[in-house]
């Protein structure tokens, strides 16, 4: 059989990795001793994984998550209110299918941030199309859309997103048209996508800074509504990141302060 138009074809067919292993295997002995379907089948297979990982890797790409957070690399040794079952319960992206949100509170440098992205990436691993944005920039980019006359068209997309990740929300209160849009991006959501919200204010906080008590009310409706809360709380892991050099900084002081009052013992002595 002439395999040289059999490999064309694949190729026509945008099959290219099962093209490129046909031809491994056609000069290489190590398959020698497989039968027809298990030869088919690794080709099959090959082909596969390769477009399960470019989708993954465009997918992730598209997400323009704010850090390259994965699940694996969280740390759940710190203090700071992380439950490891709920967290990798998260991870299964159950809630994503349910059309659930995930509010991750707590005060600056805790992780909440991570802890989105990295729910945001464990999404995308299942299949689901994500997207960060901060909500200053989102405001930001309603308003400008608002004046260009592509309002329309950027809610319809933020509404298809199965996973938006809002970082920074409530970072200072909500003004009036704020309010609206962020009501209007909800509710386009509401029991249709999954949303994760990270904010520095605790969720009790969140209707004051909306301003607008009815608007403020219709949000918090929608948001809180089938929502997992994960609270985190301690210092920041960037202070402590930061402590040690503190404390070796410390310790050259007390050590060069010694020396030197060493020196002014021994030139007291030679006087």
């Amino acid at each position: 059989m002439l395999m040289g138009p059999t490999i064309e074809g694949l190729r026509e067919l945008k099959c290219t990795v099962m093209a490129r292993s046909l031809e491994e295997q056609r000069t290489s002995t190590l398959y020698d001793g497989l039968a027809f379907e298990e030869r088919l089948g690794l080709l099959v297979d090959q082909e596969l994984c390769e477009r399960k990982n470019r989708r993954l890797r465009r997918l992730l790409q598209l997400a323009k998550l704010r850090c390259d957070a994965v699940i694996e690399n969280v740390d759940f040794s710190a203090h700071r209110g992380l439950d490891r079952s709920t967290v990798l319960s998260l991870a299964e992206s159950h809630w994503v299918t349910s059309h659930h949100n995930v509010l991750v509170t707590g005060p600056t440098g805790v992780g909440k941030t991570y802890v989105a992205c990295a729910l945001a990436n464990a999404a995308i691993r299942h299949g689901h199309p994500a997207l960060y944005v901060r909500a200053p920039r989102l405001f930001e980019d309603l308003a400008i859309a608002r004046a260009d006359g592509r309002l329309a068209k950027l809610m319809a997309s933020l509404g298809r997103v199965e996973v938006l990740v809002v970082d920074d929300l409530f970072i200072r209160p909500c003004d009036t048209q704020q309010a609206a849009d962020l009501l209007e991006v909800v509710e386009d959501r509401h029991q249709l996508r999954a949303t994760i919200a990270a904010s520095q204010l605790p969720v009790a906080h969140w209707h004051e800074s909306i301003g607008d008590a009815t608007i403020a009310d219709a949000i918090l409706d929608r948001l809180l509504q089938h929502a997992h809360r994960i609270a985190l709380e301690g210092e920041s892991l960037r202070r402590q990141s930061s402590a040690p050099t503190t404390r070796r900084s410390r310790s050259e002081e007390t050590k060069n302060q010694s020396q030197t009052d060493s020196e002014k013992e021994v030139k007291s002595g030679d006087r």
